[in-house]
């Protein structure tokens, strides 16, 4: 039953999540809440993580390890697959049609709303990362200080790698910031 419903979470966050990986990280989130067996919202931030510094498109590492860790490698090799299927068969019907469809005014305008839409699932997915990494609701809400509210390590760290990536205007290897920012995660940690 954990491979059928696995299979069935992702095929529909593959169908859903215009836009690329990040765009699956709503979806993803909402699992976490829904199956909290298969995974939290810590573990999530910790799968951002890892599926952001490793090779390949961030939603397949991100499908790949959440199976995983939901139903063991069967579990990794459903959720990826169910994932990608959805594409595969867009693509492929996309091909077969494109030239037909490509100056259709219904089809630029259902692009037109897209864009938007997807912009605000990534924007929804970012909020849940700092929410997730920088924000402490559980200690604001027991002590309504507002000191409470921060995790004040992860703030100076987010605030320090967001001003030297602004001031190098993404000059620099990016593994260069994930290296840079695992260093000074250990060091807080300390």
């Amino acid at each position: 039953m954990t491979y059928l419903l696995l299979f069935y979470e992702f095929f529909k966050t593959g169908l859903f999540a215009i836009g690329g990986g990040l765009a699956t990280l709503p979806f993803l989130y909402e699992m976490a809440d829904q199956y909290p067996q298969w995974f939290d919202q810590s573990m999530l931030a910790d799968m951002i993580a890892i599926s952001e510094s490793t090779p390949g498109p961030i939603g397949v590492n991100m499908a790949t390890y959440a199976g995983y860790h939901a139903g063991g490698v069967l579990g990794s090799i459903v959720a990826t697959a169910a994932l990608v299927l959805p594409s595969i068969i867009i693509i492929l019907l996309i091909a077969k049609f494109l030239s037909k469809f490509s100056e259709n005014k219904l089809v630029q305008s259902s692009f037109y709303g897209l864009r938007p839409t997807v912009t605000a699932l990534i924007a929804a997915a970012g909020f849940e990362v700092v929410k997730v990494s920088i924000l402490t609701l559980d200690q604001f809400t027991a002590s309504w200080n507002v000191v409470d509210l921060f995790d004040v390590k992860a703030l100076i760290l987010f605030a320090v790698l967001m001003i030297a990536s602004l001031l190098l205007k993404g000059k620099g290897h990016p593994v260069l910031y994930i290296a840079a920012a695992a260093v000074v995660g250990v060091i807080f940690k300390f």
